[in-house]
């Protein structure tokens, strides 16, 4: 069964507007999945693809027809967390605003809890 608890997870519309850009550009369903892999420089990093299909044990946030998606485990580490797209001189990124992480890089990719 899917849990579906939008209190764990949002996406920020700009985010949503990236993913299902991308999604029609490849042909694929709009599902951005989150997960978090041990590395980078501050012990955890993120982890960004877009998925085919939701797993069964994957939470669910919605906006505007997009979802983003993680895994039990990744849960975890990101529960409360907010994933944005930001554009800056530097480049663009989907950034994610985590309040479980003690410290991050300059890049905001890896985080330590």
């Amino acid at each position: 069964m899917t849990d579906t608890r939008t209190t764990d997870l949002s996406l920020t519309q700009a985010a949503a507007a990236r993913v299902r850009t991308i999604a029609e550009r490849q042909e694929k369903p709009a599902i951005l999945r989150l997960s978090v892999e041990g590395g980078g420089c501050s012990g955890f990093q993120y982890r960004f693809g877009l998925a085919d299909t939701v797993e069964a044990e994957d939470i669910v946030a919605e906006t505007d027809g997009v979802r983003l998606v993680v895994d039990p485990v990744s849960l975890d580490l990101v529960r409360g967390c907010s994933v944005d797209f930001v554009e800056s001189l530097g480049g663009t990124a989907f950034r994610v605003e985590n309040p479980n992480a003690a410290a991050g890089c300059g890049c905001g990719s890896s985080f330590a809890v």
